[in-house]
């Protein structure tokens, strides 16, 4: 699969109108959504369905985002005056879900077919603490819509209970099948990728990183991400675990490509999570996963099948789940081959965006009736 670099936005002719207008964060931007979207478009949906993709947010200063967020909206009102044949938003909560909502909102009343495509773990939280009037316009927007597609089955249950007359379809996220190396492996590395905050879980991993100090002298643990660096570094320190982490900072591309063939376990234990796109790419990659059984994950990740769920914010199951790995590489072998089965069989881009292209075709035969 090739996954070279192409622009962020392909170019459709001026005069003539997008079969698909699409909206999201800008692409190869940080996050899950930014690499879904840079997925999407490299593996060739984005040509192959006549999309224009139309940024509507970017990681920035609040001016950076105001300015993307107005030039977002210009340009989807410029699309909508040619009429395409639907517009499919990649939303998650908050102030995505506003934006896009109300974008979709428009759409609907250009007479488009519209898709809401959920992202993120923390929707139910986002409903639970909205106002009356805000939950009747997540309902409203669901329902509306023409499809809405969520990552897991369990996220798609929930969509249909919040909303029961939303046409709620599963389609997970593509995920690239990189080519297997495993002379980087590094005995005892584990590995985590994502938002560095407490909702991801990374405090449990280091006090469980340290109760297994004793036990593995090789344990050590690479933090890939942004957010509350500091913080962590004196928590690892507390823990007197300060020369068994390391730091890594953002990781994209061929360098998060390299951690994964150098880590020995990839572990993920968040409090709420959508369908994580780094715990794919690690499976993806054939790494044995220690993961939380929390949103969509457990629809994917089998306990001792393709990977270990323990449940969130239970150090002692997580220390658990890692030393059974560290001290097995037979079983991290098995967990790891079974992982990388499930996305050749389940995740592979060509199965995802066949699975797309098909809403697509079935929204515009209903508009042709």
């Amino acid at each position: 699969m090739n996954h070279t670099s192409r622009p962020a936005v392909p170019a459709v002719p001026a005069r003539s109108a997008p079969r698909v207008l699409m909206l999201g964060t800008a692409p190869g931007g940080r996050g899950g959504v930014a690499t879904v979207v840079s997925l999407l478009r490299q593996d060739g949906l984005f040509e192959r369905e006549g999309v224009c993709y139309v940024p509507t947010h970017v990681e920035g200063t609040r001016a950076t985002k105001a300015r993307v967020a107005l030039t977002g909206l210009a340009r989807t009102l410029a699309c909508l005056c040619r009429r395409p044949e639907l517009v499919h938003a990649h939303a998650a909560s908050n102030a995505s879900f506003m934006r896009k909502s109300v974008l979709l909102a428009l759409a609907r009343l250009a007479g488009c077919n519209t898709v809401f495509h959920l992202h993120g773990g923390a929707f139910d939280r986002f409903m639970e603490q909205s106002g009356p009037l805000m939950r009747r316009w997540i309902r409203h927007t669901l329902e509306a819509s023409s499809v809405v597609i969520a990552l897991s089955g369990r996220w798609a249950d929930y969509l249909r209970g919040l909303a029961p007359r939303a046409h709620v379809v599963v389609i997970p996220n593509s995920v690239p099948l990189p080519k297997l190396d495993q002379e980087q492996e590094e005995p005892g590395r584990i590995l985590f990728l994502g938002k560095i905050e407490r909702s991801k879980g990374i405090d449990e991993l280091l006090e469980a990183l340290a109760a297994l100090a004793p036990r593995f002298p090789q344990a050590r643990l690479a933090i890939g991400g942004q957010g509350e660096l500091e913080r962590v570094r004196l928590r690892a320190a507390d823990l007197g675990i300060a020369e068994r982490i390391e730091i890594l900072g953002w990781v994209d591309g061929q360098r998060k490509a390299q951690e994964l063939a150098r880590a020995a376990i990839f572990c993920l234990p968040s409090h709420a999570e959508g369908l994580p796109m780094a715990m794919l790419e690690a499976m993806a990659a054939a790494k044995p996963i220690v993961v939380t059984a929390v949103g969509g994950i457990p629809d994917t990740v089998r306990d001792g099948d393709n990977g270990l769920l323990v449940a969130p914010r239970d150090v002692p199951a997580l220390a658990a789940g890692l030393a059974r790995l560290l001290g097995d590489g037979g079983e991290r072998r098995r967990l790891g081959s079974s992982a990388r089965a499930t996305i050749e069989q389940e995740y592979e881009s060509g199965v995802v965006i066949g699975r797309i292209s098909a809403v697509y075709r079935q929204l515009r035969r209903a508009g042709e009736q």
